[in-house]
Formats: structure tokens, C-alpha cells, sequence
């Protein structure tokens, strides 16, 4: 018996073990990577670009703005950083007569891209430079040709005369992961090749109309920019650009433009010398939770309307102010932002589908996309408000009826126009005398009665939407009725 007890005890105790959640001993152990056979491969592809400008008169006193004397004669002295204004300071121009004279303007970062001396930097390392110098981790120097640079993403291409030069492989930003490890090389100061590591902070980060940069605490400066962000494999994942700061320092957040988005740029710039977008003539508002709740979308998704450019690519493809398009050319529209990007990317005379949420249902439209090039229609103004119209409903409006010309002013069938504003929800919006209310929820707005008898309809527990025109913009505006 006591021996038939123990074989249970035993089993009973190899059953906890088998079912017992894992301990923090039996977790996978990470470890921090060593970078240095990496850095070893990767730095000989990496470049410091210096530019230059001409300038009339160069100045040989005070110092680098934002930057102590003393710190810069420190650097001055035990790095040999050019400094302007310090005397004696590495390839600092002296005073001159007064005639135009080549004068340092920056240093940056780049990477070679191809064997053939294609770099790939950032465009506010080589804007407005007079001449570009690229030197190589051998110390050798060339002058570099600017193929092109798009200002927009902040990406240039630029070229030096050489052969066979090492490159670095290029990555894929899609497949980056947040919490991955990930190196930057550079010249932060005008220090030549320094390495900084961290880890990817977060992707997708909005800062701009066209980059979802990649955000990281990879430790960023001036003269960083244009410089790879390496992952472990030593593939370039992006471009270093832009830091945030409240001093001019590195303060643990930096950005850098996705590898993919960057090459999408770089092969218009090197065959076109230009980059080409499309565009659709929108202008775009934010969806927050309170305008895709009134209409009907239940949470915020795709790009709000605000505005549609008369006889733009948009308006001929029936595309209305008020709209929300929630899918460009088979992609689905997660945001507003997303859009400029998703259109961007699209060849201008492409005709696509777009699907569009409006008075509560999906649409289908085709619009064809122009050139953003070309010339956009001239914005108008509306009239001055008119007299003084009925008293104010539950919306807190009076209105009055909208003239021909007014109508034919803003490019809109109906609508009434605000006279008057009483202390009700419509004033509380921002609504002001002389806006023009086209839409209460689904219901297109015809006159005066028929605005009166859709307002008294309205549910006072239930926020609706509102859409005003305002010169030659729409607004839409949740509001519960008083």
C-alpha cells in the first residue's frame, strides 16, 4: 500500500511539472548583440558629405551658433572639427576683400548604394550647396554631382566618379519589428564614422504628408543625417533624419525615413531628376471618434473631405465634400494621412477605384489621377452674410434662403444660409454668420422649411452631423440638439 501511495505522489508530481506554466529561468534569454563585425562591414560603405557655399565676406570671430566658445575650441582642438569663427580651425576660410569666396555651409551623412558611386543622403544635407564633397572612410575626397532631390520626403541622390566601392545591401522597412536592435552610422558633428545603437521605439509614425518614418532611441545629431539605420544583418531599414528636441541635441527620440519609401523616391530622382506625384485635388480633415460616430461609421477610419478642388480630378469622378474615402485604388485608407501617401505613390493619368462612405452607405467611384504639378483651380470667396433671416431652432441658427449667385459661388445645389446664432450647439461648434449648411445627417439641405422641419425632427439624445460650407471648404461638426 505505502508503496502504490508513493507511485501516485510521483505521478501526481510529474503532472505538475508537465502543466506548470513556464518559469523566468525557462524563458529565452536575450542577449545584447555584439556590432562590431557588422560595423566592420557596413562602415566602409558609409560617406561624410561636406557642402560648401559662396559667400562674400567670411568672418573670422565668434563661434558656432548654439555651441559655447570654449566647447567648440575643445572640439576644434581634439578632433580637428572645422569651427567657424575659431582661428586657425581645420579648412576655415580666412577674411577677404569682400569677393565671393567658397565657404563650408554644413556636414551630413550618406551610403553608397552602388558600386558605381550612387550615395543616397538626405535633401537637407545638399540643399543650396554651391559644391558637395564626399569622403570616403580612406580619406580619399570627390566632388559629387546632385542627381536630384525631393524635398518633400527629404531624400537626394547624389553621384561621385568612382568604381568598384564597397555598398551596403538595402533591408526591408516592412518587416521591421518594434523592440529590434538596430545601428546608426554617421558623422554626428563632423565626427567621421561614429556608431550609436538602440532599438526600433515604434513604426509608422506620422510627422509628414508623405513618410510614416520609423521611430528609434538610437542616439541621433547634427551631421547624423542622411546616414543608414542598419539592422542586425547589417541591411540598410531607413535613413536617419530628423530628431526630436527642445535643445538641438539628441533627447532619445530620433526618425528615420523607411528604406522602401526612400528607394521609391531615389529611382524617379536618378532617371527623372525630379519626383513625379499624383494627386486628386482634396483637401483633407481630421476623423475623430465624435465625426465618424455621427456618420454612421461607428469608429474613426479613412480620409475625411473637407474639401473637393471645382472641376479637379476628385469632382469629375463624383467625389463630394463630406465624403470619406475608405479605399484608394484597392488599399484600404486606415487614416487621413494615409491618403496623400497611397495617391502620391500613384502614376499621374492612372485611372482607379475609389470607395467612398457617404449619407451612411458605401459608394464606388472611379477617379483619374493628375499630375500634383500641375496648376490647381484658384480658391474663391463667398459673399458677404446675408440679412437677417427666421429665429433660432434647436440647433441654435437662424437661416434665411441662399441666392442663385451664392450658390453658384460656393459650386453647391442648396443649402441655407447662417444669419444668426443663438446660444445653442451650432455656436458652440465654431459656426459663425455667412456659413452655409448643405447637409444635417443624410438629408441634403433644400431651403429654409425644409431645414426647419428636418431640425425639429431630430433626436435630442443623438449627436448628428452637421455639414457647413465655409468659403471653399466643408466642415462637418457632431452636435446634439438642445
Amino acid at each position: 500500500m505505502k508503496k502504490y501511495l508513493i507511485a501516485l505522489l510521483a505521478i501526481f508530481s510529474l503532472g505538475q511539472l508537465a502543466f506548470a506554466p513556464p518559469t523566468l529561468a525557462q524563458t529565452p534569454r536575450v542577449t545584447i548583440p555584439d556590432f562590431a563585425d557588422l560595423v566592420e562591414r557596413a562602415s566602409p560603405a558609409v560617406v561624410n558629405i561636406r557642402t560648401t557655399e559662396k559667400v562674400a565676406v567670411q568672418q573670422a570671430q565668434g563661434g558656432i551658433p548654439g555651441m559655447p566658445e570654449d566647447q567648440a575650441e575643445f572640439f576644434r582642438r581634439f578632433f580637428g572639427v572645422p569651427i567657424p569663427g575659431i582661428p586657425n580651425s581645420p579648412k576655415q576660410a580666412q577674411p577677404n576683400s569682400g569677393k565671393p569666396q567658397e565657404a563650408d555651409r554644413g556636414v551630413g551623412s550618406g551610403f553608397i548604394i552602388e558600386s558605381n558611386g550612387l550615395i543616397l543622403t538626405n535633401a537637407h544635407v545638399v540643399e543650396g550647396a554651391t559644391t558637395i564633397y564626399v569622403t570616403l572612410t580612406d580619406k580619399r575626397e570627390f566632388k559629387a554631382k546632385l542627381l536630384g532631390m525631393d524635398k518633400r520626403t527629404d531624400v537626394a541622390v547624389v553621384k561621385i566618379e568612382a568604381r568598384d566601392l564597397p555598398k551596403l545591401p538595402l533591408g526591408d522597412s516592412s518587416r521591421v519589428r518594434v523592440g529590434e536592435w538596430v545601428l546608426a552610422i554617421g558623422s554626428p558633428f563632423g565626427l567621421e564614422n561614429t556608431v550609436t545603437a538602440g532599438i526600433v521605439s515604434a513604426k509608422s509614425r506620422d510627422t509628414g504628408d508623405y513618410l510614416p518614418f520609423i521611430q528609434t532611441d538610437v542616439a541621433v545629431n547634427p551631421g547624423n543625417s542622411g546616414g543608414p539605420l542598419l539592422n542586425t544583418a547589417g541591411q540598410v531599414i531607413g535613413i536617419n533624419s530628423q530628431i526630436f528636441s527642445r535643445s538641438g541635441g539628441y533627447m532619445g527620440i530620433s526618425f528615420a525615413i523607411p528604406i522602401d519609401e526612400a528607394m521609391r523616391v531615389a529611382d524617379q530622382l536618378r532617371t527623372n531628376g525630379k519626383m513625379t506625384r499624383g494627386r486628386i485635388g482634396v483637401a483633407l480633415g481630421e476623423m475623430t471618434k465624435e465625426v465618424a460616430e455621427s456618420l454612421g461609421l461607428g469608429k474613426p477610419r479613412g480620409a475625411y473631405i473637407r474639401n473637393v478642388e471645382p472641376g479637379g480630378p476628385a469632382s469629375a469622378g463624383g467625389i463630394e465634400a463630406g465624403d470619406v474615402i475608405l479605399s484608394f485604388n484597392g488599399r484600404d485608407i486606415a487614416k487621413s494621412t494615409d491618403l496623400p501617401r497611397v495617391v502620391g505613390e500613384t502614376k499621374p493619368g492612372t485611372s482607379v477605384p475609389v470607395q467612398v462612405w457617404r449619407k451612411g452607405g458605401v459608394r464606388d467611384f472611379t477617379v483619374t489621377v493628375t499630375d500634383a504639378e500641375s496648376t490647381q483651380a484658384a480658391t474663391k470667396k463667398s459673399d458677404a452674410p446675408a440679412a437677417n433671416g427666421n429665429s433660432a431652432n434647436a440647433l441654435g441658427v437662424a437661416v434665411s434662403e441662399l441666392s442663385d449667385a451664392k450658390k453658384k459661388d460656393l459650386n453647391i445645389k442648396g443649402g441655407v444660409e447662417v444669419t444668426g446664432l443663438g446660444d445653442g450647439p451650432l455656436a458652440k461648434a465654431g459656426i459663425r454668420p455667412g456659413d452655409v449648411i448643405i447637409r444635417v445627417a443624410d438629408a441634403d439641405i433644400t431651403g429654409v422649411k425644409q431645414f426647419e422641419a428636418l431640425v425639429k425632427g431630430l433626436d435630442t439624445n443623438k449627436a448628428v452631423p452637421v455639414f457647413i460650407r465655409r468659403a471653399d471648404s466643408t466642415l462637418v461638426v457632431p452636435v446634439r440638439p438642445k
